[in-house]
Protein backbone atom coordinates (compact mmCIF):
# COMPACT_ATOMS: atom_id res chain seq x y z
CA UNK A 1 0.00 0.00 0.00
CA UNK A 2 1.32 3.25 -1.07
CA UNK A 3 1.15 6.18 1.61
CA UNK A 4 -1.31 8.73 0.96
CA UNK A 5 0.23 12.35 0.77
CA UNK A 6 -1.30 12.72 4.37
CA UNK A 7 -0.02 9.77 6.28
CA UNK A 8 3.84 10.63 4.53
CA UNK A 9 3.63 14.35 5.75
CA UNK A 10 2.18 12.57 9.14
CA UNK A 11 5.39 10.14 9.00
CA UNK A 12 8.26 13.15 7.90
CA UNK A 13 6.98 15.53 10.59
CA UNK A 14 7.59 12.80 13.04
CA UNK A 15 10.41 11.67 11.70
CA UNK A 16 12.19 15.25 11.10
CA UNK A 17 11.20 16.24 14.89
CA UNK A 18 13.70 13.15 16.09
CA UNK A 19 16.19 14.29 13.26
CA UNK A 20 16.00 17.87 14.62
CA UNK A 21 16.34 15.99 18.50
CA UNK A 22 19.20 14.27 17.30
CA UNK A 23 21.35 17.37 15.82
CA UNK A 24 20.00 19.60 18.83
CA UNK A 25 22.08 16.18 21.29
CA UNK A 26 25.18 16.19 19.22
CA UNK A 27 25.26 20.16 19.55
CA UNK A 28 25.29 19.72 23.24
CA UNK A 29 27.60 16.71 23.17
CA UNK A 30 29.90 18.93 21.31
CA UNK A 31 29.89 21.38 23.46
CA UNK A 32 30.55 18.89 26.36
CA UNK A 33 27.05 19.49 28.27
CA UNK A 34 25.49 16.66 29.78
CA UNK A 35 23.28 18.28 32.77
CA UNK A 36 20.55 18.79 30.35
CA UNK A 37 18.95 16.90 27.63
CA UNK A 38 18.12 17.65 24.11
CA UNK A 39 14.70 18.18 24.80
CA UNK A 40 14.86 19.82 28.18
CA UNK A 41 17.21 22.42 26.03
CA UNK A 42 14.33 23.34 23.36
CA UNK A 43 12.01 24.29 26.48
CA UNK A 44 14.69 26.31 27.71
CA UNK A 45 15.10 27.91 23.90
CA UNK A 46 11.20 28.36 24.14
CA UNK A 47 11.33 30.11 27.17
CA UNK A 48 13.95 32.63 25.51
CA UNK A 49 14.08 36.03 27.42
CA UNK A 50 10.49 35.44 28.83
CA UNK A 51 9.34 34.67 32.44
CA UNK A 52 6.21 32.14 32.55
CA UNK A 53 3.98 29.39 34.21
CA UNK A 54 4.77 25.27 33.11
CA UNK A 55 0.84 26.18 32.38
CA UNK A 56 1.73 28.52 30.23
CA UNK A 57 4.72 26.46 28.41
CA UNK A 58 1.83 23.76 28.06
CA UNK A 59 -0.99 26.38 27.22
CA UNK A 60 1.33 27.52 24.13
CA UNK A 61 1.32 23.92 23.12
CA UNK A 62 5.46 23.11 23.04
CA UNK A 63 5.03 20.13 25.48
CA UNK A 64 2.69 17.55 27.20
CA UNK A 65 2.29 18.54 30.91
CA UNK A 66 3.36 16.00 32.98
CA UNK A 67 6.44 16.08 30.95
CA UNK A 68 6.88 19.81 31.18
CA UNK A 69 6.54 19.73 35.26
CA UNK A 70 9.28 17.18 35.21
CA UNK A 71 11.79 18.72 32.53
CA UNK A 72 11.55 21.99 34.84
CA UNK A 73 11.91 20.27 37.24
CA UNK A 74 15.49 18.79 36.27
CA UNK A 75 16.25 22.34 34.47
CA UNK A 76 15.67 24.04 38.27
CA UNK A 77 17.87 21.41 39.76
CA UNK A 78 20.78 21.66 37.19
CA UNK A 79 20.55 25.79 37.42
CA UNK A 80 19.64 26.61 34.29
CA UNK A 81 16.15 27.88 35.57
CA UNK A 82 15.03 30.00 38.21
CA UNK A 83 11.98 29.31 39.80
CA UNK A 84 9.88 31.88 42.09
CA UNK A 85 6.14 32.14 42.99
CA UNK A 86 4.23 34.61 41.69
CA UNK A 87 3.59 38.04 43.60
CA UNK A 88 -0.07 38.30 42.21
CA UNK A 89 -0.90 34.23 42.62
CA UNK A 90 1.23 32.34 45.50
CA UNK A 91 -0.12 29.27 43.81
CA UNK A 92 1.20 30.25 40.47
CA UNK A 93 5.10 29.50 40.04
CA UNK A 94 7.02 31.10 37.05
CA UNK A 95 10.30 29.84 35.54
CA UNK A 96 12.77 32.05 33.49
CA UNK A 97 16.28 31.90 32.64
CA UNK A 98 19.51 31.94 34.53
CA UNK A 99 22.82 32.85 33.73
CA UNK A 100 23.64 29.13 32.95
CA UNK A 101 20.17 28.95 30.92
CA UNK A 102 20.97 32.09 29.14
CA UNK A 103 24.37 30.79 27.89
CA UNK A 104 22.70 27.61 26.78
CA UNK A 105 20.15 29.66 24.49
CA UNK A 106 22.96 31.31 23.19
CA UNK A 107 24.93 28.29 22.50
CA UNK A 108 21.29 27.17 20.64
CA UNK A 109 20.98 30.77 18.78
CA UNK A 110 24.49 30.30 17.47
CA UNK A 111 23.78 26.47 16.08
CA UNK A 112 20.47 28.19 14.52
CA UNK A 113 22.62 31.12 13.15
CA UNK A 114 25.16 28.27 11.68
CA UNK A 115 22.36 25.99 10.18
CA UNK A 116 20.98 29.12 8.17
CA UNK A 117 24.35 29.92 6.96
CA UNK A 118 24.85 26.51 5.99
CA UNK A 119 21.46 25.82 4.13
CA UNK A 120 21.89 29.36 2.22
CA UNK A 121 22.67 28.35 -1.24
CA UNK A 122 20.96 24.82 -1.03
CA UNK A 123 17.66 23.69 -2.88
CA UNK A 124 16.57 24.50 0.66
CA UNK A 125 15.35 28.28 -0.13
CA UNK A 126 13.41 31.00 1.97
CA UNK A 127 10.42 30.93 -0.23
CA UNK A 128 10.36 26.77 0.03
CA UNK A 129 10.84 27.22 4.01
CA UNK A 130 7.57 29.79 4.01
CA UNK A 131 5.68 27.77 1.78
CA UNK A 132 6.70 24.60 4.02
CA UNK A 133 5.90 26.93 7.16
CA UNK A 134 2.67 27.88 6.06
CA UNK A 135 1.65 24.38 4.79
CA UNK A 136 2.44 22.93 8.46
CA UNK A 137 0.37 25.89 10.02
CA UNK A 138 -2.95 24.71 7.94
CA UNK A 139 -2.37 21.28 8.99
CA UNK A 140 -1.85 22.55 12.92
CA UNK A 141 -5.84 24.51 12.36
CA UNK A 142 -6.70 21.53 10.71
CA UNK A 143 -5.93 19.37 13.61
CA UNK A 144 -7.00 21.75 16.28
CA UNK A 145 -10.14 21.49 14.54
CA UNK A 146 -10.43 17.85 14.84
CA UNK A 147 -9.70 18.34 19.13
CA UNK A 148 -12.20 21.41 18.86
CA UNK A 149 -9.69 23.46 20.28
CA UNK A 150 -8.89 26.55 18.79
CA UNK A 151 -6.26 28.14 20.68
CA UNK A 152 -5.83 30.87 19.06
CA UNK A 153 -4.92 30.08 15.62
Amino acid sequence: MTPTPYYEAIQLIERLHRHFLDVLKVELDKKGIQDINNVQSMILYNIGDDEMTVGELTIRGYYLGSNVSYNVKKMVENGYLIQERSVHDKRSIRVRLSEKGLELKNIISTMFDRHETEISGTEVTDAKLTELNNTLKLLERFWAKQTNFSGGF
